[in-house]
């Protein structure tokens, strides 16, 4: 298969990526393919980076990392999913099972897991939820700001996905099991 498009070398990144390409790699420890290749656009790499970090302040991680992986899995993005699966277990200190079970849509935990499903919902119907399915995640304790944040999630990791599924970066992170044997 030919590749879609090559990643950058630090070199060729465009000036006016550079700053925040330069921060994500100091944060991370190395410059993940993904952001090498988005770099090349400046205007939607430091959009992106924004959402991103604004986001960042948005409910706790554990649930930023579940609704990623719900989402990725749902957009069929196996770059995202190695990442997502990885801060989960090493960043969120997820366990392999809520890892597993964050894919299909759901957590453990009560409210987590109302924010997971609305998340999926929100991903699978394009926005259009049912009255059900925003009583639910409002029952479980989340203020329509909060709902709003997920909705914002959902649209940011979409983002990636859409991106990566297009682009197809060699991926960096250690490779997960196909969603079908889970």
């Amino acid at each position: 298969m030919m590749p879609r498009t090559t990643a950058l070398n630090l070199e060729q990144v465009p000036a006016e990526s550079q700053p925040t390409l330069g921060a994500f790699t100091k944060n991370i420890g190395f410059t993940p393919n993904m952001m090498a290749t988005f770099a090349q656009s400046p205007i939607a790499f430091n959009a992106w980076a924004t959402l991103l970090g604004s986001l960042s302040k948005a409910l706790d991680v554990k649930t930023r990392d579940s609704i990623g992986l719900a989402v990725s899995e749902v957009n069929g993005c196996n770059y995202c999913l190695t990442v997502h699966s990885f801060t989960a277990e090493h960043m969120a200190k997820l366990p392999a099972d809520e890892i597993i079970l964050a894919r299909k849509g759901h957590a453990t935990d009560r409210k987590r897991d109302a924010a997971v499903q609305f998340a999926r919902k929100v991903i699978e119907t394009r926005g259009q939820v049912s009255d059900a399915d925003l009583k639910a995640v409002r029952d479980a304790g989340y203020t329509d700001a909060n709902v709003m944040e997920i909705v914002a999630l959902v649209a940011m990791y979409s983002l990636t996905n859409f991106f990566n599924n297009v682009f197809d970066p060699e991926k960096d992170f250690p490779a997960v099991t196909p969603a079908g044997s889970i």
